[in-house]
């Protein structure tokens, strides 16, 4: 058996390896190859071409010339070499026309995270029923919406669930770790991981934490930042708004910060499923650009409620979402002081976020690699 597998993100690599383990207990022969990243490489994943992620429209139109060659080599090579299924792993925008033009030429394909179609754009999902055999999905709600639009879909699970304990790690020891003090209150603050998120989000997070200060001296602040661009951005507004008072800043770390934490500044994103997965109180937080967020607004381009992955994941909103206009510092402030004053909410967020941690925790790689042998198998007999 020979599966082609294509990433792109470091996170698709962590997946991907994942996945070949999982397959090899099953398929101890399996040969694997395509576009790797490190992780992939170490399974013993057979390199084609090495992931390049890049983020941002202008970066990406920089190296969008190397990208589409890249792709245009691994479509020639897994026409000339059919193997049994090619697997994209997320990077919908690079692998999902590499995987219609390769189905379309009789090859069956799969895709591990479906795009976010429910979400917003959803005329999309008419591109995954071309592009795909299978979609595997990380979270239970997607495979319904994708059933109705005549995309076979399987729900595996989130493979963060299994990876966090369900049992959340004691924040007082994890505090002593960090050099605060195990015995003060903490608010963890995290202003997204890209640049463009932290120079809109680090202003007003800095500002809302010297409001909480004010209103509660004892409060301390940890801060995981992703880089050192990203650090800098961070601490240049926090000594504008909070100059003398100190804040832990850490070289990524971000879940231990979070599970550091009493309650979670956020900013719209995975980390508020982090944040749920660690059974954190949290208020997310988000701008955009003023003109993305006028068209986005104009053209009712998201389908959904809510925006937070851990609002969409409980049976109720436990997270207050203040976006766009509603990100303020008046705003901010009061919603975090009051979780911080209410020990029993916080348990009881605790609790709810603990269920939704039990229901995601599926052992998603093993789930993953049985939907890509049934499909695989499947194709045979046909």
């Amino acid at each position: 058996m020979r599966i082609g597998l294509v990433v792109n993100e470091v996170s698709g690599d962590q997946l991907a390896a994942a996945l070949i383990q999982a397959l090899r207990e099953r398929v101890p022969d399996v040969q694997f190859e395509g576009m790797t990243g490190p992780l992939m490489e170490a399974a013993g994943c057979r390199s084609l071409a090495t992931m390049d992620p890049v983020m941002g429209l202008f970066e990406v139109l920089g190296h969008l010339p190397g990208l589409l060659r890249t792709r245009r080599r691994l479509y020639e090579h897994f026409l000339r070499n059919p193997p049994d299924l090619v697997l994209g792993v997320d990077a919908p925008d690079f692998n999902l026309a590499l995987e219609t033009r390769l189905r379309a030429a009789g090859i069956k394909t799969a895709h591990f995270v479906s795009p976010t179609v429910w979400a917003w754009r959803t005329g999309r999902v008419k591109k995954l029923r071309k592009a795909v055999d299978l979609m595997l999905c990380i979270f239970d709600f997607e495979v319904p919406f994708l059933t109705r639009h005549q995309v076979p879909a399987v729900y595996v699970g989130h493979p963060m669930a299994d990876q966090i304990p369900l049992e959340s790690p004691d924040a007082h020891a994890v505090r002593e770790d960090l050099g605060l003090n195990p015995q003060a209150p903490v608010v963890a603050l995290l202003p997204g991981s890209r640049m463009s998120e932290v120079s809109r989000l680090s202003g007003i997070f800095a500002q809302t934490a010297a409001w909480l200060k004010r209103q509660r001296p004892d409060l301390q602040f940890v801060a995981p930042m992703v880089n050192s661009g990203i650090r800098h951005c961070f601490e240049q507004q926090w000594q504008a708004h909070n100059p003398g008072d100190g804040i832990v800043l850490l070289e990524g770390r971000a879940r231990e910060a979070m599970a550091a934490a009493d309650v979670v500044l956020v900013a719209s994103g995975t980390a508020t499923l982090e944040a749920l997965l660690l059974k954190k109180p949290m208020v997310v937080g988000y701008r955009l650009a003023p003109l993305t967020a006028w068209f986005i607004q104009r053209f009712k381009m998201i389908k959904t409620p809510y925006v937070a992955i851990a609002n969409l994941l409980s049976e109720q909103p436990l997270a207050e979402e203040l976006l766009l206009d509603e990100c303020r510092v008046d705003r901010l402030g009061p919603a975090l002081l009051s979780l911080l004053d209410d020990a029993q909410k916080r348990d009881a967020i605790a609790q709810a976020y603990a269920a939704v941690h039990r229901r995601l925790r599926q052992d998603a790689a093993k789930r993953a690699a049985e939907a890509v042998l049934a499909c695989i198998e499947a194709s045979e007999k046909a």
